[in-house]
């Protein structure tokens, strides 16, 4: 097979690996570019493999980083573009399931390409747009099929994280999963425990962003994987979680999380605790914990309650759409918002300095419950929002403490 066309990223490509062939070495366009490439989807990093070992690759270009070297990466700076050019090799064992104990350069291409995870990303393309498929990838690409390359317990084995990405891929390309690589997926699920969280949640946000996330969940299930995931997930019932991705899915890892804790029974303490056992960022908890458990009561959520995810009002609207929330509630909801009288604390007519000026408060504690009460009840609608109302609201308060 020929590529006649080839897009724009390749062709900017080109001269790395002309600079490569013309010293005397094979190169080839690998992995995931080729195979969205041919699945005609957004092209992102274009990755290279070449039978030059590391030191031929950085004696041939002037601009290189050692981004991988030890296992054969080398950056080049081409252009204004950086490029991975990865040497041809071998693996060892993997005794940690997640990295081979050895790594061995080679000069053969098919030795590299049947070290790959899927046959549909053991693609390998040359400078004329000339195919090289070895293990039917361009088959099982247009079957719609994620399958291992060779012997599935052994792709697994090597590295445990390939069988959440074989859940990945098929929740990203509606692919089915091929009968032999699913029986290893159920076998070696155990495996999975022993990857570190971190890696395990890029792979997991991306299955549930997939267009077929509520079938992978579904195999994930069936085969028992969901127990060896953080946080006692194969506890929940996740029958409404999985009858929501059927219809629509997130666009963001935020908006993924929020939409699965919402649909939890964890209160907002359970939650942060939750998300902390897999290694997310404070943001991410922030949002999560905040959001989350206001949906699951929206229709009577309170005017204050709205206010505090004012921020984060685009995440709460695709949550509830995700949720299939009646567009009744969403449209009185995006009522509360546009008739805020204020969206966040910045916009009070008076602050802090406003009052240590007329004296009337001290910095420190007192000074930030005051503050919090004057916000709520000018969001509530108790005050308006001007210096002179608050002002006095502040002395009368004050007077209050007096009395």
């Amino acid at each position: 097979m020929k590529i006649n066309t080839l897009p724009q990223e390749f062709i900017d490509a080109q001269p790395v690996l002309k600079t490569l062939e013309n010293a005397g070495f094979e190169a080839y366009f690998v992995g995931g570019a080729v195979r969205d490439m041919l699945l005609n989807k957004p092209i992102h990093d274009v990755d290279i493999a070449t039978s030059a070992f590391p030191e031929e690759v950085k004696l041939l270009f002037d601009k290189t980083i050692d981004t991988g070297i030890q296992h054969g990466t080398v950056m080049v700076l081409d252009h204004g573009a950086g490029y991975e050019i990865t040497t041809f090799r071998t693996e060892s064992t993997y005794t940690d399931f997640r990295r081979p104990d050895k790594v061995t350069f080679v000069r053969s291409l098919k030795e590299d390409l049947k070290r790959r995870d899927f046959t549909i990303n053991a693609l390998a393309m040359n400078y004329s747009g000339d195919m090289v498929d070895l293990f039917d990838g361009l088959s099982d690409l247009k079957n719609g099929i994620v399958r291992a390359v060779g012997d599935a317990e052994v792709r697994f084995t090597e590295d445990a994280l390939r069988m959440m990405r074989a859940l990945r891929f098929s929740a990203q390309l509606e692919f089915a999963i091929d009968f032999n690589t699913q029986q290893a997926l159920r076998k070696l699920a155990p495996n999975l425990e022993k990857i570190a969280v971190e890696r395990i949640r890029v792979e997991f946000e991306k299955l549930l962003m997939g267009s077929q996330a509520s079938e992978s969940l579904q195999i994930a299930i069936r085969d028992q994987m969901m127990a060896y995931l953080p946080g006692d997930i194969v506890t929940w019932d996740l029958s409404r979680v999985i009858l929501d991705l059927e219809s629509n899915q997130a666009n963001t890892a935020q908006v993924a999380w929020t939409h699965l804790l919402a649909r939890s029974d964890l209160n907002e303490k359970k939650i942060t605790q939750f998300m902390r056992i897999w290694k997310m960022s404070r943001e991410d908890i922030k949002v999560t914990a905040l959001i989350a458990p206001l949906v699951r009561h929206i229709e009577a959520v309170r005017k204050f309650q709205l206010y505090q995810v004012y921020a984060y009002r685009d995440i709460l609207f695709e949550v509830l759409c995700l949720m299939r929330v009646p567009d009744e509630t969403v449209q009185q909801i995006n009522t509360i918002f546009a008739t805020l009288p204020i969206s966040k604390s910045a916009d009070l007519a008076i602050n802090g300095a406003d009052l240590i000026m007329t004296g009337l408060v001290k910095p420190g504690p007192e000074m930030g419950r005051t503050l919090r009460m004057m916000e709520k009840a000018v969001v509530l609608g108790q005050l308006e929002n001007t210096p002179d109302v608050l002002l006095t609201y502040i002395k009368g308060l004050k007077s209050d403490d007096k009395n």
